[in-house]
């Protein structure tokens, strides 16, 4: 399934070490077991686009039993991301959110038990397809559905308690032979579907406006924003947006922000935390630059990176901002006068001589970034990496996402999450009941 969309692009290869990383498992993931079982197939899907947020979404499913034996009992998982819910709730379904993890960001997730024989050889569907909703956030979403034969094991997590469906239960209901076509589609006990929507997202940019002497050191607090309606999500492991910072004349970078690496000693290329930024939410940047001298009029521009497709984002009035620092003459004592900036406006605050800033501390709630030492690619940089033996500096635990190559590796492990998904399920419902036994 190769195709491309402008939020998401993910290769046949991708996705094969994605569900051969979910169904073996990683070392670096908590252990999922999953027994021997028959060969199952489930149908691949070809992308869904044009949905509405706010209307129903119909994504079709099949299952192939490839083996020589009936099966009397199977289970199907799937799983979307934020701007997709249920919209069907089946009886014979456990339901429940997994949470953002790795490089992979909150989803829904349903484990469906369909107690009923599948016969070798013969394709079976449900009587409708799989009902969903787009929510109003939607934008570039997925869905990833499973099959097996055994109850998928679950592994040690905190998520919410699942919660039952209430409504008819899912069956599979046999449709025809398979074909040779039939073999080809069901290949896998796996498939993932991209579900775009006709939806929105306005990215945001907002600079600073200074002031200091010479020699001071002040913070100046880039921001980029997502004012929505709808999220953003990329393909894992690279940053959701590349934002361009040029230096204003007369001042030097003493400290740039963990998610920014040097293009030149004077423009930066800056990514974010996740692959991924929902409405509100965004990054900032906060550069400490000394005054090393009086220029009139210095101006920084703050821009975003055209590598990086917005095609969703039709409002160009905030796509740009200024850095401006206005200096005068003088020495400094060991301290600066100069402040830090929120939203363009000077709050007067001081700063230490040593090259931090107390209004610029470089800290995050999202991943890790790449540092902001390493060699350029040249030019330009996408989503604030840099080739030539930069180092990744952890912030909160995990790898940001600032445009670099490493996808595969990224999307095995989000993958593991996915499928292993079903298990959380019945470990947190097997803990329920040994809870209840007990009291």
């Amino acid at each position: 399934m190769t195709h491309s969309l402008p939020g998401r692009r993910l290769s046949r290869t991708a996705v094969g070490v994605l569900a051969a990383a979910a169904l073996t498992g990683l070392a670096s993931m908590p252990s999922v077991a999953f027994a021997a079982e028959p060969d199952l197939g489930i149908g691949t899907q070809k992308p869904i686009t044009g949905v509405q947020p706010g209307s129903g979404v119909d994504v079709p499913l099949s299952v192939l039993n490839k083996g020589t034996e009936a099966i009397g009992k199977v289970w199907v998982t799937y799983s979307v991301t934020s701007g997709l819910a249920a919209g069907d709730s089946y009886g014979n379904c456990s339901y429940t959110t997994y949470p953002s993890h790795d490089e992979e960001p909150e989803r829904d997730v349903a484990v469906c038990a369909i107690d009923q024989r599948l016969e070798p050889g013969v394709v079976y569907e449900p009587e409708q397809p799989i009902g969903l909703e787009a929510q109003d956030n939607a934008l570039y979403d997925n869905v990833f559905m499973a099959v097996g034969a055994t109850e998928p094991s679950g592994f040690d997590g905190t998520v919410p308690d699942p919660v039952p469906g209430t409504g008819a239960p899912l069956k599979l209901v046999e449709k025809a032979p398979a074909t040779e076509d039939d073999l080809a589609r069901h290949a896998e006990g796996y498939t993932y579907t991209d579900v775009t929507a006709d939806n929105k997202a306005d990215f945001s940019l907002t600079g600073a406006r200074l002031e200091g002497k010479v020699g001071d050191k002040v913070t100046a607090s880039v921001k980029f924003a997502n004012e929505g309606p709808a999220w953003v999500y990329r393909e894992p492991g690279h940053g959701a947006v590349a934002v361009d910072v040029r230096i204003p004349p007369g001042t030097s970078v003493v400290k740039a922000h963990g998610f920014c690496s040097p293009v030149t000693k004077t423009h930066y290329s800056c990514g974010t935390s996740q692959s991924w930024v929902h409405p509100a939410g965004g990054e900032t940047y906060p550069f400490v630059l000394k005054i090393d001298k009086v220029v009139e009029g210095a101006t920084g521009k703050i821009s975003f990176d055209d590598a990086k497709d917005r095609s969703f984002d039709t409002n160009a009035d905030n796509d740009t901002a200024e850095i401006v620092i206005n200096a005068g003459t003088g020495t400094t004592g060991g301290s600066s006068t100069g402040g830090s900036s929120t939203e363009g406006s000077s709050t007067g605050g001081t700063t230490t001589s040593g090259g931090s800033s107390t209004g610029g501390a470089e800290t995050s709630s999202g991943g890790s970034a790449s540092t902001s030492g390493g060699s350029s690619t040249g030019g330009s940089s996408s989503g604030g990496s840099t080739s030539g033996g930069s180092d990744a500096q952890t912030v909160g635990g995990g790898l940001a996402a600032t445009g670099s190559d490493s996808t595969l590796p990224m999307v095995g492990a989000s993958a593991a999450a996915l499928l292993a998904g079903g298990g959380i399920f019945y470990a947190v419902r097997r803990r329920a009941a040994a809870a209840s036994a007990g009291e």
